[in-house]
């Protein structure tokens, strides 16, 4: 049984792109894999987020994980900052960690061009803390996306450069968990590729259905196809893809086929969209609504995750401790 590892940030609540993308890939993994899922609340201090803004962030995102499916019996669900070791392994994995390497990585770059009022240490050391979240229950598989797929070669790096430095063979080299044909990128309303919460274009699992009918009818469209069997323009195209995964199949094939003998209404795809995205979101929607009452409950869920990742993380760090010399 693999061990596989994967954070979100808390900067919000989830939407349809991050369900498709990950989470109900997730759902799936648990089922064979030793899986560790947290909260990347660390992670997010490099945008200085307000202290209740904080909180209520990782709470929004442990009701969206149980409620989208995930099972604390199955895997490991924790909060990144119950875990005081992983940032004791940030600080080792720094000590080894070079200036124009950190420098260098893409992200940092392209953080340094837009955002030149807030370029701080966080951000420049931000792999490495990455690298720790991986390294201190020593994962296997670290599904990540395209802009994270430096960082995890870093991640390599840094394990590689730690068994050189002290002359063991301590740390795996984890490897990018490819999802294949299941990997699913869900497209933007705004006919952009990309669904986000900074693009201001997702439809999020809690939001109530007449916000996701003023989102959906307010969706980029054309003037419509002018010949039979045209290609789709790209903000077209997004409307079926959302359909092909929130609608039946008769639905699809009904408003494709109008498509392509030039017959379809823009009005009536999306008012259908509309309710078959309304229909997915109802069943996660409720279970959003009942979790977020039932405070006791998620305190167990939180103190159960971190038991049982402070186990893990725990002899991680002795171990380390001990080879480094302490």
């Amino acid at each position: 049984m693999e061990i596989v590892l994967s954070g979100i940030r808390p900067t919000g609540n989830l939407h349809l792109g991050n369900y498709f993308g990950a989470v109900k890939n997730f759902v799936k993994m648990q089922e064979e894999n030793h899986c560790f899922f947290f909260i990347a609340d660390y992670h997010s201090l490099t945008t200085h987020p307000n202290p209740k803004d904080l909180q209520k962030n990782v709470n929004t995102i442990l009701v969206e994980y149980l409620a989208s499916g995930i099972d604390p019996q199955k895997a490991t669900l924790y909060v990144q900052s119950d875990i005081p070791q992983t940032a004791e392994l940030y600080l080792f994995l720094n000590m080894n960690a070079y200036l124009g390497e950190l420098e260098r990585c893409a992200s940092f770059k392209e953080k340094v061009r837009n955002h030149q009022d807030n370029v701080n240490a966080g951000l420049l050391t931000y792999p490495s803390l990455m690298a720790a979240d991986i390294l201190i229950h020593h994962a296997d598989k670290v599904p990540v996306g395209k802009d994270q797929q430096q960082h995890l070669e870093m991640t390599r790096v840094f394990a590689a450069r730690f068994n050189r430095i002290y002359g063991v063979s301590y740390f795996k080299e984890p490897q990018a968990f490819n999802f294949g044909q299941n990997l699913v990128k869900i497209p933007g309303l705004d006919g952009s590729t990309k669904m986000g919460k900074s693009e201001g274009n997702a439809i999020y699992l809690a939001d109530e259905p007449d916000v996701i009918r003023k989102k959906v009818m307010k969706a980029k469209t054309d003037m419509g196809p002018k010949e039979p069997n045209a290609e789709k323009p790209q903000e077209i195209a997004n409307l079926f893809t959302i359909m092909q995964h929130v609608s039946s199949p008769e639905v699809y094939q009904y408003f494709d086929q109008k498509y392509n003998d030039c017959s379809i209404r823009y009005g009536d795809l999306k008012k259908q969209l509309a309710e078959d995205i309304v229909l997915f979101c109802q069943p996660i929607r409720e279970k959003i609504q009942d979790l977020e009452k039932n405070t006791p409950y998620l305190q167990k869920i939180r103190q159960t995750g971190k038991e049982k990742a402070t186990q893990s993380a725990q002899k991680t760090i002795e171990e380390i401790r001990h080879i480094i010399g302490f």
